[in-house]
């Protein structure tokens, strides 16, 4: 089970950094991602890993700012978020691919499992 934490209100110019607990470590080895969805838009992809960790990706609106990154003893993937801007103002979703899948990729169809969301807000 995928369990995203570390959200919360923040002004713009700041941080957070966001936590998706694998319990069991089941998903250790798939590769992930972190996707949002702002009010009355579709889900995008923000950041993705890949198995071991070596491969990264990053939408060109975070790019710079954020960081994704994977501690392969606790199974725990992180995002981290500097500079944020109103525009960041979303649920984030944690989300892994398949068992077949170490690479990761940016279209939300390729995840299979999926954690909750937490919620993001940037005031100004």
């Amino acid at each position: 089970q995928l369990q995203a934490s570390g959200g919360g209100l923040v002004q713009a110019g700041g941080s957070l950094t966001l936590s998706c607990a694998d319990s069991g470590g089941t998903f250790k080895r798939y590769a992930k991602g972190w996707f949002r969805q702002a009010p009355g838009k579709d889900r995008e992809i923000v950041a993705a890993i890949s198995w071991p960790g070596s491969n990264t990706y990053y939408a060109d609106s975070v790019k710079g700012r954020f960081t994704i990154s994977r501690d392969s003893d606790t199974a725990t993937v992180y995002l981290q978020m500097n500079s944020l801007k109103l525009e960041d103002t979303a649920v984030y979703y944690c989300a892994a691919r398949g068992p077949t899948s170490s690479y990761f990729a940016t279209q939300s169809h390729d995840y299979v499992y999926w954690g909750q969301g937490t919620q993001v807000t940037v005031s100004s």
